[in-house]
Protein backbone atom coordinates (compact mmCIF):
# COMPACT_ATOMS: atom_id res chain seq x y z
CA UNK A 1 0.00 0.00 0.00
CA UNK A 2 1.26 3.04 -0.93
CA UNK A 3 1.58 6.29 0.85
CA UNK A 4 -0.07 8.63 -1.63
CA UNK A 5 -3.94 10.19 -1.61
CA UNK A 6 -5.72 9.12 -4.65
CA UNK A 7 -7.11 12.40 -4.61
CA UNK A 8 -4.67 14.80 -4.56
CA UNK A 9 -1.48 12.93 -5.09
CA UNK A 10 0.17 13.83 -1.98
CA UNK A 11 2.94 11.47 -0.82
CA UNK A 12 5.55 11.33 1.96
CA UNK A 13 8.18 14.38 2.32
CA UNK A 14 11.44 13.57 3.35
CA UNK A 15 14.29 16.11 5.14
CA UNK A 16 16.70 16.25 7.98
CA UNK A 17 16.09 16.21 12.36
CA UNK A 18 18.21 18.74 13.36
CA UNK A 19 19.82 18.87 16.61
CA UNK A 20 20.84 21.24 18.92
CA UNK A 21 24.06 20.27 18.07
CA UNK A 22 23.47 20.79 14.09
CA UNK A 23 23.76 16.92 13.47
CA UNK A 24 21.92 16.02 10.95
CA UNK A 25 19.51 12.83 10.52
CA UNK A 26 17.14 11.99 7.82
CA UNK A 27 13.37 11.81 8.45
CA UNK A 28 9.90 11.13 6.95
CA UNK A 29 6.49 12.98 7.43
CA UNK A 30 3.81 11.23 6.32
CA UNK A 31 0.64 12.50 4.86
CA UNK A 32 -2.34 11.86 6.81
CA UNK A 33 -3.82 9.43 5.08
CA UNK A 34 -7.88 8.22 5.54
CA UNK A 35 -10.01 5.74 4.39
CA UNK A 36 -12.96 6.55 3.39
CA UNK A 37 -16.67 5.33 1.55
CA UNK A 38 -18.46 7.69 -0.82
CA UNK A 39 -21.44 7.39 -2.54
CA UNK A 40 -21.31 8.51 -5.91
CA UNK A 41 -24.84 9.64 -7.00
CA UNK A 42 -23.45 9.38 -11.21
CA UNK A 43 -22.66 5.65 -11.16
CA UNK A 44 -25.08 4.83 -8.07
CA UNK A 45 -22.32 3.16 -5.92
CA UNK A 46 -19.88 3.36 -3.33
CA UNK A 47 -16.44 4.28 -3.51
CA UNK A 48 -13.90 3.81 -1.05
CA UNK A 49 -10.61 6.37 -1.83
CA UNK A 50 -7.54 6.45 0.08
CA UNK A 51 -7.34 10.18 0.79
CA UNK A 52 -5.64 12.78 2.72
CA UNK A 53 -7.46 15.22 5.70
CA UNK A 54 -7.37 17.92 3.62
CA UNK A 55 -8.83 15.97 0.20
CA UNK A 56 -11.64 15.06 1.99
CA UNK A 57 -12.78 18.54 3.29
CA UNK A 58 -12.16 19.72 -0.33
CA UNK A 59 -14.06 16.60 -1.23
CA UNK A 60 -17.14 17.80 0.64
CA UNK A 61 -17.20 21.03 -0.87
CA UNK A 62 -16.37 20.17 -4.48
CA UNK A 63 -17.91 16.61 -4.55
CA UNK A 64 -16.35 13.67 -6.15
CA UNK A 65 -16.91 14.06 -9.30
CA UNK A 66 -15.17 17.72 -10.02
CA UNK A 67 -11.74 16.65 -7.96
CA UNK A 68 -11.54 12.74 -10.68
CA UNK A 69 -11.84 15.73 -13.13
CA UNK A 70 -9.60 18.51 -11.77
CA UNK A 71 -7.13 15.33 -11.22
CA UNK A 72 -7.28 13.53 -14.55
CA UNK A 73 -6.70 17.19 -16.41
Amino acid sequence: MSKKCELTGTTVQYGNNVSHANNRTRRRWLPNLQKKRIWVVEQQKWVTVKATANALRTLDKKGYTQMMKELNS
